[in-house]
């Protein structure tokens, strides 16, 4: 149960902590404001029904605070926004030590809950649990509501860890309240559990809270409880003596309350209003409860219709091994079947196979997270950093919705980190230089993700002092990375700074500058089949482009023939494929194609990968074209084969350093398939062109 407790509240706290830095931006946000509170609402409900006793009471005393914000006695300022995000480190650290047994952790639990008293005015008041206030008056006033209240839970409830009564003593405190318990019959006795409730309480409560408050004390116990909430009237009709007597009947016979019986005319307004007319129907009174309760039902099974589980991370890596080894058999099998020209076991074939592809996409949407889940750590970061070295700094996420494979998103944590770090302390100017360049004082640094053809790209953009690539080339032939006489273009240079141990910092910070960062950026990025990509103007900003494969386990594949060998390229890289026939070679120095009117440039795989054997030497060459969103080259084949599965196995240690290749793949009668990086080999075009242009 202390494990179920961690990961909720590790839950809890992140989506508070992301909610605590856009308030800090949108201080006058209501939304935002009930969505601290309901969090922080959960959070106590959640430690004190695990038996977190103090961790319970100090998010009490910090709810309090925000409970007076949005009801317009609070402000919310910086310093509240520090308090609260040192108090979720606080509660981060005592989870383990909810006893405040270390003497460092229970100084500082005093520390931050003497300066969250102070915003409640009880600064040298220990945290108390909340008292009862004083019974509503009996007069009615203009605040004065009266709600009906069906509070009927369901059997576990008990079971579940919760205690119905804690509730209805809660919705005391807020008000004059009679609640009315009562049973219904029960028709096997033989079933029942001694930990099922079967009580369910009328409640009458004469209050100035809200209804969305009133809800709010069944937060714990709503997805298995019914639930009504109704207004019945303004003013306190608990005063009313013909109610009295109701709710003594009541009481005697052990039922639900009558609400169609309450005289509610004597305690309404003489001027009509939308939530309680001169003279309401007692009848249509009873079925707007019964409405309600509908509603209340329908919108619980809804709830339940999309409901999700936890499972182990370690569970879906499992799962996708076995969707791998299981494509890996459709395979086999499909092999089989065309040799044997069975056209029942060639059925059977296709029908595995389409379902092997529905349950691969499946355990892929499984695998799949969004990218927010990542940029929602950085908020916090930024906002410390730039607190510290004194810049004033917008950070704008876009694209949170993007999602990519959970093993990408885990490790591309760290090289973004660097990235960051590096923007706010390199690349954003301190204010008075950005005034004195006529920049805005506030800084900017976006990190956007989009999707482009088979990757994703995750953009890094500030509009900081840029890189000057005149200081990088002088700084590598300072530290003897390159020769003074090197001719490099500007692309080339930039790339520079991800020479182990290369930086241009003067002065090495806690923040960045000892040059063992960006080198780490890029080995991490190669690791995931990614490449980074730099763009700079001096004055004007840096951006960083990483491009990422949307996985790194299945991919749907074209299998061709180079040769004795076989290849897989990525399907979602290829615009279409051609006969060499239909190809007009226009030049062979710069190697460009004409085909379909418009001239591509090509590569010959052949001689990418020295491939000498004679085998389809004499069958007409196949082109596929293909792209990385930004470029489009025709790759020459010997023969295409056909559509493929591929689960991508890694190369090993010994061939890691093939530039393009990004894994292998075992096909249906046992034989190895190389799989082509289409990112690295359109660039290798690239470089090839920049290179001519510089000779």
């Amino acid at each position: 149960m202390k494990a179920v407790y961690l990961e909720e509240a590790n839950e809890l706290l992140d989506k508070l902590e992301g909610a605590l830095l856009q308030l800090d931006e949108t201080p006058e946000e209501k939304s935002i404001i009930e969505e601290v509170f309901r969090i922080m609402h959960t959070l106590k409900g959640n430690s004190s029904m695990f038996g977190f006793i103090n961790i319970a009471e100090f998010i009490h005393n910090l709810e309090t605070v925000y409970d007076l914000i949005r009801s317009g006695k609070q402000q919310v300022s910086k310093e509240l926004i520090d308090v609260t995000l040192a108090s979720m480190d606080h509660i981060k650290e005592i989870v383990d030590d909810h006893e405040l047994e270390q003497a460092a952790n229970k100084d500082k639990h005093k520390q931050l809950t003497v300066q969250i008293l102070a915003y409640t005015g009880e600064a040298n008041a220990p945290a108390q649990p909340q008292e009862t206030p004083t019974p509503a008056t009996t007069e009615p006033t203009s605040n004065l509501k009266t709600y009906y209240i069906h509070f009927k839970p369901g059997k576990s409830v008990v079971s579940d860890g919760n205690n119905p009564l804690y509730l209805i003593d809660e919705l005391h405190t807020m008000g004059t309240c009679v609640a009315l318990p009562y049973t219904e019959p029960v028709q096997d006795v033989t079933g029942l559990s001694p930990t099922d409730c079967l009580t369910g309480w009328s409640i009458l409560l004469a209050t100035e809270q809200s209804e969305n408050q009133i809800k709010e004390v069944f937060v714990f116990v709503e997805g298995n409880s019914t639930i009504d909430v109704t207004h019945l009237a303004n003013g306190n009709l608990l005063t009313n003596q013909k109610v009295k007597e109701l709710l003594d009947k009541t009481v005697l016979e052990h039922t639900p309350l009558d609400v169609s019986s309450l005289p509610i005319t004597k305690q309404t307004p003489k001027q009509p209003t939308k939530e309680t007319p001169n003279k309401p129907d007692k009848k249509s009174l009873a079925n707007k409860v019964k409405e309600a309760a509908k509603a209340k039902t329908e919108t619980a099974h809804k709830e339940k219709t999309v409901s999700s589980i936890r499972v182990s991370s370690d569970k879906l890596d499992e799962l996708m091994n076995l969707v791998s080894e299981l494509i890996t058999t459709q395979a086999a099998l499909s092999l089989h079947s065309d040799k044997k020209n069975d056209g029942e076991l060639e059925t059977i074939s296709e029908n595995v196979e389409k379902l092997s592809r529905q349950l691969r996409d499946i355990a892929f949407g499984m695998t799949l997270v969004p990218i927010s889940n990542m940029f929602g750590r950085f908020q916090r970061m930024i906002r410390d950093i730039s607190k510290e070295l004194n810049k004033d700094i917008a950070f704008i996420t876009e694209g949170g919705d993007t999602e990519l494979d959970k093993s990408i998103i885990e490790s591309l944590t760290d090289p973004l980190m660097h990235i960051l770090r590096n923007s706010l302390d390199h690349g954003i100017e301190s204010k008075d230089e950005r005034l004195a360049l006529g920049k805005p004082e506030k800084g900017t640094i976006v990190l956007r993700a989009y999707y482009s053809g088979t990757n994703v790209n995750v953009e890094i953009r500030d509009d900081g002092k840029g890189i000057n690539p005149e200081i990088i080339r002088a700084k590598a032939i300072e530290k003897g990375v390159i020769d003074e006489d090197a001719v490099l273009s500007e692309k080339e240079t930039f790339n520079l700074i991800f020479h182990a141990g290369f930086s241009t910092a003067a002065v090495v910070t806690d923040v960045s500058g000892r040059g063992v960062g960006m080198d780490v950026v890029r080995r991490n990025i190669n690791a995931l089949r990614g490449e980074i990509d730099i763009e700079s103007v001096v004055n004007e900003g840096t951006t960083l482009t990483i491009s990422l494969p949307l996985t790194l386990s299945i991919i749907d594949g074209l299998l061709v023939e180079l040769g004795e060998g076989s290849f897989v390229i990525p399907l979602a890289a290829i615009d279409k494929c051609y006969t060499y026939r239909n190809a007009k070679e226009v030049n062979e120095f710069t190697k460009i194609l004409e085909l379909d009117e418009e001239q591509i440039p090509y590569i010959d795989l052949r001689e990418i990968f020295n491939i000498t054997d004679t085998k389809n030497a004499d069958l007409p060459k196949q082109i596929v074209v293909v792209n990385n969103g930004k470029n489009r080259v025709a790759l020459i084949t010997d023969h295409i084969v056909g559509e493929y599965q591929a689960v991508i196995k890694p190369l090993g240690v010994y061939f890691k350093d093939q530039d393009y290749i990004s894994g292998s793949t075992i096909l249906g009668d046992g034989t190895i398939a190389l799989v082509f990086d289409t990112n690295r080999l359109i660039r290798k075009y690239v470089d090839i062109q920049e290179d001519l242009t510089l000779s």
